[in-house]
């Protein structure tokens, strides 16, 4: 990946975080999101946007729904606020890696608990 694309990458990251939070006014979208990255394919016209969200599956579901519908408005208000030759189509994607980084979480616990108890078996 190139210097270039690394930078737009953080920079639609930013800006769509912040419009997000700020400009969007679809009630499917005021729940807890975080934009976890962005990924421009090499030819600049299209984004794919990893979007990650804490609650149910109803509410993702939602979200993505929502974030569709609000791909236009996102992909017109980041072509007024950057200074680009060609603003990316958005592709919103669920990304599930905080959820399945605290599973690995939940079973590193559990398998050191039982180890716990196996040494304490052993030390009687």
């Amino acid at each position: 990946m190139s210097r270039r694309t690394e930078r737009l990458n953080h920079l639609l990251r930013q800006e769509i975080t912040e419009l997000l939070q700020r400009e969007a006014k679809d009630p499917r979208l005021f729940v807890m999101v975080s934009v976890t990255r962005v990924s421009v394919s090499a030819d600049l016209h299209y984004a794919k946007v990893y979007v990650s969200v804490m609650g149910t599956e109803e509410e993702k579901k939602g979200l993505l729904a929502g974030l569709h519908a609000a791909s236009g408005f996102l992909r017109h208000e980041l072509a007024s606020r950057l200074n680009l030759r060609y603003t990316p189509d958005l592709a919103f994607f669920y990304d599930d890696t905080m959820e399945r980084a605290g599973r690995v979480i939940q079973l590193i616990d559990q398998v050191s608990s039982g180890e716990a108890k196996t040494q304490e078996k052993g030390e009687r």
